[in-house]
């Protein structure tokens, strides 16, 4: 069963599939958001061709890499990718790129490709980059003669006129949850910064350690700098409160080490010896999760125990301190 389980952590590690932390509430907000967004720009949009304010095609006027926009602006709206200038300006650039390509280049299998990819670039290089730009790129080259006949007009209806009225229901929506703040400066700026002593800690982390890891990677991260350092600060506050090991180490239950990333580890103790301590006081553990998942092993009481940053319990399919290590860390 061990290895059969095993397999499947594997399998989902190399498919990407991560555990979703959001609330059923975040989801719902988050697909009604999307939903109003393209219902307005819709809307909007067509009550512009009855009065004809727009003189263009019905099938272009709106365009389907909205839908992949309002995705990121409205699930996504703390993402780098999904900012304000991340979304105008990968639009407009990648329309007037296609645009230009379909003018330039005849062979249509060509000016797709190089569309999309001088898309990617000049998104990187001009920091916007948003995924539907590459779709807006790709529109311009193959959608049709309703697409053609607009030249560079395409630039200004549908695609500007598009981001404009998404991005005016993404500020609006997202304004009415106090959580949710889009620009995500908004949020910022409204927010106290508390931050502990640098001397009360062993190593303080800085701005600039975060943009050299950022620059080390080489692969862009959707997130910013910024918004990576209020995360980890929140985080070194929670942990700086108290550091406990559990004073009892119990069969049956599950305990964390409390690390990051792939040194982060939970294990169950399924048996105990019971047999007088300190030498011949064992127990036998199964990992859970996290680094050597599915393994076994066993070690004396006292070193699991140094091991062990707190108990936990698995809630909700994600795993929380219990209501023990929480006691224990604040026995006030």
């Amino acid at each position: 069963m061990g290895d059969y389980l095993g397999f499947f952590h594997e399998l989902r590690a190399y498919l990407g599939i991560e555990r979703n932390n959001t609330s059923h509430r975040e989801k719902l907000i988050s697909a009604l958001g999307a939903a109003l967004a393209i219902a307005c720009v819709f809307w909007a949009t067509q009550r512009a061709l009855s009065a004809g304010l727009i003189d263009i095609s019905t099938s272009f006027f709106i365009i389907a890499s909205m839908g992949a926009s309002a995705v990121l602006l409205f699930a996504v709206p703390h993402g780098a990718l999904s900012q304000p200038w991340a979304l105008v300006g990968g639009h407009l650039i990648s329309a007037l790129i296609g645009v230009i390509c379909h003018k330039l280049i005849a062979h249509q299998t060509l000016a797709a490709g190089v569309a999309v990819g001088s898309a990617v670039a000049a998104m990187y290089y001009l920091r916007c980059i948003h995924p539907p730009g590459g779709a807006t790129a790709l529109t311009a080259v193959t959608g049709g003669d309703a697409v053609y006949q607009l030249g560079f007009n395409f630039l200004l209806v549908p695609i500007f006129t598009n981001v404009l009225l998404i991005l005016l229901v993404a500020v609006l929506f997202n304004s009415l949850f106090s959580w949710r703040r889009y620009p995500v400066h908004l949020g910022r700026r409204a927010k106290p910064v508390v931050t502990a002593e640098p001397s009360d800690r062993e190593t303080e982390i800085t701005q600039e350690d975060f943009a050299a890891a950022i620059q080390e990677q080489d692969s862009f991260v959707d997130i910013t700098a910024e918004g990576l350092t209020e995360l980890l600060e929140l985080a070194k506050q929670h942990a700086e409160r108290n550091v406990v090991h559990p004073k009892e180490i119990i069969a049956g239950r599950c305990y964390s080490n409390g690390k990051l990333g792939r040194l982060w580890s939970v294990r169950q103790v399924v048996d105990e010896s019971m047999e007088p301590p300190p030498v011949q006081d064992r127990v036998i553990y199964k990992v859970l999760a996290g680094d050597g998942s599915y393994d076994t092993g066993i070690c004396l009481r006292d070193d699991f125990r140094r091991w062990a940053r707190f108990e936990v319990t698995l809630r909700n399919g994600h795993w929380v301190k219990s209501a023990e290590s929480i006691d224990e860390e604040h026995p006030d």
